[in-house]
């Protein structure tokens, strides 16, 4: 029970003292994203530098939850490559599903750093959405940047 209180303080410090709050320019790409079971709302702004997560800055209201894992997001991903970024979501998207299995939580406790906190979320179905809305954001947010960093160019015309 000691090692669930000071998971509990960590969210709860993440909740009180976000890190990375507060919509910042310049950015290459803004996603927002909502929880309708819960109402949940984040807006997620993404600047790349090469392939790396320059900066993440949002601005989001909700529950403890949502709010505290976004800001174990950022601490997570900048200064990151977004693979590395988008890995450390899979992670945390393991640890998720993980039903609270400590086993799950040891084995990603040096990926997700503050983040495995969250591992006692993953008993509460209705409460991994909360958890997850950054994350999925991030995804989104970056598929977003990296596309507009890299336009396709349009395939069957005659360049000649």
């Amino acid at each position: 029970m000691q090692l669930e209180s000071m998971y509990q303080e960590i969210i709860l410090d993440h909740y009180r003292n976000p890190h990375g709050r507060g919509l910042r320019e310049p950015f290459d790409a803004e996603v927002h994203h909502v929880n309708p079971t819960c109402g949940d709302e984040v807006t997620l702004r993404v600047r790349l530098d090469g392939g790396s997560i320059a900066d993440v800055s949002y601005e989001g209201m909700g529950c403890s939850i949502s709010q505290a894992s976004v800001s174990a997001m950022h601490d997570l991903v900048v200064g990151r490559t977004v693979t590395e970024a988008l890995a450390t979501g899979e992670d945390f998207m393991t640890l998720m599903q993980s039903k609270g299995d400590p086993a799950v939580a040891d084995k990603l406790e040096d990926s997700l750093e503050d983040a495995v906190a969250f591992a006692g979320v993953s008993k509460y179905p209705a409460r991994v959405k909360c958890a997850l809305m950054s994350w999925m954001a991030l995804k989104d947010a970056s598929a977003r940047a990296l596309s507009a960093a890299h336009p396709t160019t349009p395939t069957g015309g005659n360049d000649s």
